[in-house]
């Protein structure tokens, strides 16, 4: 059979590497360290840090085995076609957008509080309301709006531009990370005695680990969007387990690197009680000074611009996919005449993107535990895609990789079961149901605005569409 895509096959194995560990380093790395404390305690954090990056690497392995088989745009949706068919493929697909989409505006919103703690007088102006306590400003909303816009521009002027531009983000973001955790480590105000007591004593060892562990599959969110992008790999799809296992390796380091250099400048528990505007910012500051907090302020922009860059990536990639199978509007499936890019669908994601800063932090946080949820799915999907590839007798895989397949499938279902089942660590909160319920309902009037055309297609033309064969 033989394959054609209508994308540019122009990325490089370091443009795919910095993709991929530039997702799973955004803005959760820098801004969240306090509310990862507040959970769990510093060693509780790392734990549990540590145990979601094995699970991923055990999950990442079915990945490999995937983008060997299948190296399509939409990667997640085509391995649930593959599996389930047409109608598990669109709730794959969806939910797995949300998980992705989300954290564009997430990795901007944490710009705007950036600015707000940086230079307050610049970017904590034009009060507008407060949104579940948090103040929105004009000056924050201004800022985030204007990196996605940037992104937007850059992702559809082509992928080699926005490739190139993650892997000089990435190496900066690397830099500057161990600049801050080796300047914190020989600091004369860090003490190991901050780190005591080690677990969140109000919540157990355990259940402070466990909830960690419930949003790994939103933590390492990043390492899966290299599928995404096979379509346009100039390399071959073989090579894609190591880069994803690289990145999600390095990221597991770098949360620990920087969860540890927060806890340990003053007693963490002091400072999570005082709930200040960004607890890793303060310690920095406390530790390094000006000139460490000028250095970590460098690391957030670039984390946040890969994220940002990535993740836009990801998901006009998916939405694309989707739009190509007529699951969604012929316009998501449109190419650029020029620079061979999704740009419609790259236009929907900055659409959507620069909606969210308007609700602020607090409520785009709420989205955090959905989108760890719609990206659970995801890994569930493609989990069991490689076992019945596995089980395939001309598969090019090994018993190893069906082991590796069914535990990531019984991963999968841990991290759901987490997520959604009432008494559990990382039960999601009541507004994050109702923001799923939210884009649930507009995925059901995308498919029934579609479901005529979806149902006539015959199998044969959905393999073409989504798997991208020729009979």
């Amino acid at each position: 059979m033989a394959t054609v895509s209508d994308l540019d096959q122009t990325l490089r194995p370091r443009q795919v590497a910095a993709l991929a560990l530039g997702c799973v380093i955004g803005f959760g790395c820098f801004v969240l360290p306090g509310d990862f404390l507040r959970t769990a305690g510093p060693v509780g954090a790392t734990l549990g840090i540590f145990v979601g990056g094995v699970a991923m690497l055990i999950i990442a392995r079915s990945y490999g085995v995937m983008v060997r088989t299948l190296p399509v745009a939409g990667a997640e949706f085509a391995y649930a076609y593959r599996v389930g068919g047409r109608y598990n493929a669109y709730t794959c697909g969806w939910l797995l957008t949300l998980g992705y989409l989300s954290v564009v505006p997430l990795n901007a919103t944490a710009l705007g509080t950036l600015g707000r703690f940086v230079a307050p007088q610049l970017f904590a102006r034009g009060f507008l309301y407060t949104v579940a306590g948090f103040e929105v400003f004009v000056g924050e909303i201004l800022l985030a709006s204007a990196a996605i816009i940037i992104i937007g521009l850059i992702q559809i002027r082509g992928v080699a531009t926005a490739g190139s531009l993650q892997v000089g983000l990435t190496a900066l973001l690397i830099v500057t990370v161990l600049m801050i955790g080796l300047g914190t480590t020989v600091s004369d105000v860090t003490s190991t005695a901050n780190l005591q007591p080690y677990f969140a004593p109000e919540r157990g060892p355990l259940a402070g680990v466990v909830g960690i562990l419930a949003i790994a599959p939103w933590l390492y969110v990043g390492f899966d969007t290299l599928p995404q992008t096979a379509e346009e790999f100039d390399f071959s799809p073989a090579q894609g387990l190591r880069l994803m296992s690289l990145a999600i390796g390095c990221g597991a380091l770098m949360y620990s690197v920087v969860i540890l250099a927060t806890a340990s400048v003053v007693p963490w528990q002091s400072l999570v009680s005082a709930e200040p505007l960004w607890a890793t910012g303060v310690t920095v500051r406390e530790s390094l000074g000006q000139g460490g907090l000028a250095c970590l302020v460098v690391a957030v922009v670039a984390a946040v611009f890969t994220g940002i860059n990535g993740f836009f990536m990801a998901s006009s990639r998916l939405l694309f996919s989707m739009g190509r199978a007529t699951l969604l509007p012929s316009w998501f499936a449109q190419i650029h005449p020029t620079h061979r890019t999704p740009a419609n669908a790259t236009l929907f994601v900055g659409a959507i993107s620069l909606a969210a800063p308007w609700f602020g932090r607090e409520v785009i946080v709420w989205i955090v535990d959905m989108a760890a949820l719609g990206t659970a799915f995801g890994y569930f999907y493609t989990c069991l895609a490689a076992v019945r590839t596995a089980d395939t007798s001309n598969a090019p895989t090994s018993s190893t990789d069906r082991t590796y397949a069914r535990l990531g499938t019984m991963l999968s279902i841990g991290f759901i079961t987490l997520l959604c089942v009432p008494g559990m660590p990382g039960f999601m909160a009541t507004p994050s149901w109702v923001a799923l319920a939210v884009w649930v309902g507009l995925g059901l009037i995308f498919l029934a605005s579609q479901s005529g055309r979806y149902r006539a297609l015959r199998s044969d033309q959905l393999d073409r569409l989504i798997l991208q064969r020729y009979p």
